[in-house]
């Protein structure tokens, strides 16, 4: 009936089947996820499983689930749902975030699941499928919206970033006034008449290459420099609300922060080369750098984007980045003016992301929040008003 939850075993609610492996070798072009532990992270030309789908970590990271529209291949390191047993798929989506893995994963140095343990998980949940989809639709409304706060982001991110790439890798304003192609008083795609003056119209040779008259040749080293996180174990973090960086971005909250924000973090050993602005004050650990600007650190941050940080993993024994190494790598070196000038405009680009940030965060700790008392039956979905 309707409203009503009832109690019984994981396998009579779904069946879970191991995913299939599929070595690198053997992926061939296409548009069809890969599923690992951690989520999407390749892509083949068939499918194994028809879409919609859920999928959940097996073994390596623990705990994640994954909702997927389209048809998919989940790799052997997952559980998916084979038989979702007349329940609908979203709602089982949110239903298994609801439970402890890590309680029925086994007690090896890499702990593992196995699907007919959890099969035996006893579990309460809606009855009738219609609350399962009013269920599902308020948390996907959620969801949906925090994706597209991502994308708002991505695009803002790639707005910045080709911005960087058109003024100073490819100098597109200096060959358009080469060409004829932007006249004094004249404002074309991200180039205002009023920064005519500040370009030259000539391309001179250098060490680098071609690069605009004028400009020098410097160092990464004139612009930055790269200070070392500390070490800050899982297990002596305390709650908290500062982030805590590691190279393959954020790992968890402290009660204290190392240093203010905002700040660029850059991926030192495991996630070579990787960046992350934060805007709060944060904790980042000994696997990552963080910059110490020494011009606005919006262009710092494209700087280090523009360069190939990732092909640089050649520290020592332990393969990791040597700062010393990015510090010798040359930059064509544009006038002060107009880094200021691009500083202030991915200002508005930058502060635009920090507003859709913390409004995706908002949303996320709302649905963290309601989704237990959802799926358990303690808030009712008539009971609420989002």
């Amino acid at each position: 009936m309707a409203g009503e939850w009832k109690d019984c075993l994981l396998g009579d609610v779904i069946e879970l089947k191991r995913g299939y492996d599929l070595p690198q070798k053997e992926r061939l072009p296409g548009t069809v996820p890969l599923i690992s532990s951690s989520g999407v992270t390749d892509t083949h030309a068939t499918a194994m499983v028809k879409g919609p789908g859920v999928v959940t970590g097996r073994y390596g990271t623990l705990g994640q689930v994954f909702y997927i529209e389209q048809d998919f291949w989940p790799l052997n390191t997952t559980l998916y749902v084979r038989n979702f047993k007349g329940n609908d798929p979203r709602f089982i989506s949110y239903f298994l975030r609801n439970i402890d893995f890590l309680a029925y994963s086994d007690k090896a140095a890499v702990p593992g699941l196995n699907r007919n343990h959890l099969h035996k998980a006893r579990v309460r949940i809606p009855a009738d499928v219609v609350e399962q989809r009013a269920i599902a639709h308020i948390l996907g409304t959620l969801d949906d919206k925090i994706e597209l706060n991502r994308k708002q982001n991505e695009t803002l991110e790639a707005m910045a970033r080709a911005l960087f790439k058109a003024w100073f890798v490819d100098f597109e304003p200096v060959r358009a006034k080469m060409e004829g192609r932007w006249q004094r008083g004249q404002s074309l795609p991200g180039l205002p008449a009023h920064l005519y003056d500040l370009f030259p119209d000539r391309l001179v040779e250098s060490e680098l290459g071609e690069i605009p008259e004028g400009w020098e040749t410097k160092r990464v080293s004139d612009y930055l420099s790269l200070a070392y996180g500390k070490s800050l174990p899982a297990r002596k973090r305390q709650k908290g609300i500062y982030p805590v960086y590691g190279s393959g971005g954020l790992v968890g909250f402290h009660n204290e922060a190392m240093i203010n924000g905002p700040t660029v973090i850059v991926g030192r050993k495991g996630t070579v080369g990787s960046l992350y602005w934060e805007d709060r004050p944060c904790f980042p650990i000994d696997t990552v750098f963080y910059v110490q600007p020494k011009v606005p650190l919006s262009f710092c941050y494209y700087l280090l984007k523009s360069l190939p940080l990732k092909d640089m993993n050649t520290d020592a024994a332990v393969l990791g980045l040597n700062r010393e190494n990015v510090y010798r790598l040359e930059v064509a070196a544009p006038p002060r003016e107009l880094v200021s000038h691009f500083a202030e405009t991915t200002s508005r680009f930058r502060e635009s992301i920090a507003v859709i940030s913390k409004s995706s965060e908002a949303l996320s700790q709302l649905r963290d929040t309601i989704l237990p008392k959802l799926i358990s039956g303690e808030l009712r979905v008539s009971k609420l008003d989002i």
